[in-house]
């Protein structure tokens, strides 16, 4: 049995924590989990099955998630890698492989160039570096639904603006996850205080992946029908890293974690220990 530890720490008084899943023999450093704005620390659970055999395994409620305390007034994106820094040096690991989805993508990017010579590697899916003025106008919407109260509406928009709905890009499930994401968003949207500026955090690109990185060994992942994260973008963002590399997971969208996990997960340790990973059956072929 996996030996676990949740150790609680504190930032400026907010209470957060981690989650430790220890292996007594590693092949690689410690893989540490950032992901969207509500997933939280037991949220990996295919990431879990295939890391903790290979590597200790770390996840987080951090500040705003789970039974964390909520973030302080007026505090981001900022503050949350504060905390994320606070993990790090808890650890205590020289290095460690850092791995960031949608809003744990900039936690983790951010990290990485605030700590450079403490990453491994760095992998990075569904980065929002760019804001289309659709997905502006829908967030517009699902804030108005909100103010008024109307959380079935408010869970639409949102679903639908993390979604790819085009019935001509293939993508298994469809129909379950959209139910799966909408129930999400209704739960958060009554669960959750502040729902929006958190749901902003996640889906509208910040300056935060400015600046470029170099340094670190990286791969870029999106799906290959993400709609926020496109694959040109995402290959755009990539090139800002030096010497990255950059992958398209077939049959996907935003919610590539969810509708590929066993996929997403299987890259990662790929990556994460040193395998080749371009000819897995689940990686889109580039662009003629």
């Amino acid at each position: 049995m996996r030996e676990e530890v949740v150790r609680p720490l504190t930032l400026g008084g907010t209470r957060f924590s981690y989650r430790l899943l220890r292996h007594p023999a590693p092949r690689t450093e410690p893989v540490i989990v950032l992901g969207g704005g509500f997933q939280g620390s037991r949220g990996w659970p295919h990431m879990e099955d295939r890391i903790t055999p290979v590597a200790d395994f770390v996840t987080a409620d951090l500040p705003g998630v789970g039974g964390s305390d909520s973030l302080p007034p007026g505090a981001g994106t900022e503050f949350a890698g504060a905390a994320v820094d606070r993990i790090l040096d808890d650890l205590g690991a020289p290095l460690v492989n850092l791995f960031g989805y949608s809003y744990g993508a900039e936690l983790a990017f951010g990290c990485a160039q605030r700590h450079p010579h403490r990453i491994a590697r760095l992998m990075l899916g569904g980065v929002v570096s760019h804001t289309s003025s659709a997905q502006r106008e829908s967030l517009r919407l699902a804030a108005g639904h909100l103010e008024r109260g109307d959380t079935e509406n408010f869970a639409a928009v949102a679903a639908g603006m993390q979604l790819c709905l085009d019935e001509d890009r293939h993508i298994p499930r469809r129909s379950l996850v959209y139910r799966y994401v909408k129930r999400s968003m209704q739960h958060v949207a009554v669960e959750v205080p502040d729902v929006l500026a958190y749901l902003q955090r996640s889906l509208i690109s910040s300056p935060s992946f400015d600046g470029g990185l170099s340094g670190v060994p990286a791969l870029v992942f999106t799906g290959e029908h993400d709609s926020i994260t496109t694959p040109d973008r995402q290959r755009a963002f990539a090139a800002t890293i030096r010497g990255s590399r950059f992958a398209a997971i077939k049959d996907s969208d935003h919610w590539v974690v969810l509708e590929r996990a066993a996929d997403v997960a299987d890259l990662t340790v790929r990556f994460f220990t040193d395998q080749p990973w371009d000819a897995a059956p689940y990686v889109a072929p580039p662009p003629a």
